[in-house]
């Protein structure tokens, strides 16, 4: 059976429902070789920038090994024609088996900065900056085709390769929602792919403390400090039973991941104090929870 336009995509009925294909694509810079190796250690047969037009050639001679049943395939901007054919391959890819697209990106500065540090030119070459909003421009249709997308600005490699490994790591039959709580600073920045953010910078500060100030919201002297007031307390009680009220409807709706910050100043006292203890809390729900405490010194 052939799909029109696409001759190369073969449908195998009797396992069509048993594989799970993964698209890891984005922007040059973003992570997606981190994310492919996190891939592969869930069990996932991966293999990187491969030519659109071999994909479903790809998928047929995997298909005949009945001991894998996960794929994971990078596409990237080194793909000559890539947007000639993308939008019908996989149009087909997910008419015939179960798809989903991952879409990574970041900030600008964020990819200048990464491709400063390893000084690795850029797939289109030329100055940094313009191949960037060039290669942005050129893969809009494909981030809008993305089932998931992902900024990696505030991620480091480590965790970006554990909310990875977790959203993908999950028992077949089972539908869990990954959970990422994040603490940050304001001055550096709100993550941009939160879904909710919340703001602490109310609470008193242990930066101006002296013997508080060089250590962490994870330090049992510094939470002692931030809960010592009724503000404090209350705000995580508040905190808490409003997860208690969305979390099940995210998970009612089939969200299969939500990124929840909690914010201070600088990110290293009261927040991070706040998001343990709203952690602590939120454990009892049926997710994959990730703890994430980005700008903590």
């Amino acid at each position: 059976m052939k799909k029109k336009g696409n001759s190369n995509l073969h449908i195998k009925q009797n396992r069509r429902s048993t594989i799970f294909i993964v698209i890891v694509t984005g922007l040059s810079g973003s992570g997606k070789t981190v994310a492919l190796r996190a891939l592969e250690d869930t069990g996932f047969f991966c293999v990187d920038n491969l030519p659109l037009k071999l994909i479903g050639w790809f998928v047929s001679i995997v298909l005949q090994s009945s001991k894998i049943h996960k794929i994971g395939i990078g596409i990237d901007i080194r793909e000559k024609e890539f947007l000639d054919d993308i939008e019908d391959v996989l149009k087909a890819l997910k008419n015939i088996y179960h798809t989903e697209i991952i879409f990574l990106e970041a900030e600008p500065d964020v990819l200048v900065r990464r491709y400063r540090e390893t000084r690795r030119p850029h797939p289109l070459g030329g100055r940094i900056e313009a191949a960037i909003r060039t290669e942005k421009k050129r893969l809009s249709t494909l981030r809008e085709a993305a089932d998931r997308i992902i900024d990696t600005t505030s991620f480091t490699p480590h965790q970006l390769r554990h909310l990875i490994t977790c959203h993908h790591s999950v028992k077949k039959g089972q539908k869990p929602m990954t959970v990422i709580l994040m603490s940050f600073g304001f001055k550096f920045g709100a993550p941009h792919n939160a879904d909710l953010i919340f703001d602490a910078r109310f609470l008193p500060n242990p930066h101006f403390v002296p013997e508080l100030n060089p250590l962490t919201g994870m330090d049992k002297k510094v939470a002692d400090f931030v809960f010592k007031t009724r503000d404090a307390k209350m705000f995580v009680r508040k905190l808490s039973e409003f997860m208690d009220f969305i979390l099940p409807l995210y998970l009612k709706e089939g969200r299969p991941y939500v990124t929840i910050g909690i914010g201070c100043t600088g990110g290293n006292h009261r927040s991070p104090a706040i998001a343990e203890k709203v952690a602590k809390h939120i454990k009892k729900h049926p997710i994959d929870l990730t703890v994430i405490h980005r700008d903590m010194g």
